[in-house]
């Protein structure tokens, strides 16, 4: 049975008018712990990302032909990376670690969600919020 969940994304430092934008993303089952929640949105996000890959299109507003051209004009230096499909379980591993690491903090609505297994606090359209707290980690 799938399942709705809202994201939405901040990054310390940087400030978005009008506020941030809440995603929706459709999981196979309701996560019942961070842990699990965490999973899932990764793995969904994984299986995106290898999708474009396949489909030629790697940022939505750049094709890969676009981005090869570019790259061969000398207007863009980081050109297509590898070329091979990302690794599930690598991905949520790091994505694991860096929650328990403190990298990034989680809320479900108001409340923070401090451990892998504490269980999600579901409301009626529970919103929850990452936030990344390290300028290093890359999103």
């Amino acid at each position: 049975m799938a399942f709705t969940v809202y994201v939405q994304m901040k990054r310390l430092g940087k400030q978005k008018r009008g506020g941030i934008e809440k995603t929706a993303f459709i999981l196979e089952q309701k996560p019942e712990t961070a842990g699990e929640l965490i999973e899932g949105l990764v793995r969904l996000s994984v299986c995106a990302y290898n999708a474009r890959k396949d489909e030629g299109q790697l940022l939505p507003w750049l094709t890969g032909e676009e981005i090869a051209a570019m790259a061969s004009a000398g207007k863009v230096s980081f050109g297509v990376r590898g070329g091979g499909d990302q690794d599930e379980e690598k991905a949520v591993a790091n994505a694991l670690r860096c929650f328990e690491d403190g990298i990034y903090r989680m809320f479900a609505d108001e409340e923070e969600l401090t451990g892998l297994s504490q269980p999600i606090p579901w409301q009626e359209e529970t919103v929850f919020t990452f936030i990344r707290l390290t300028m290093l980690s890359g999103w």
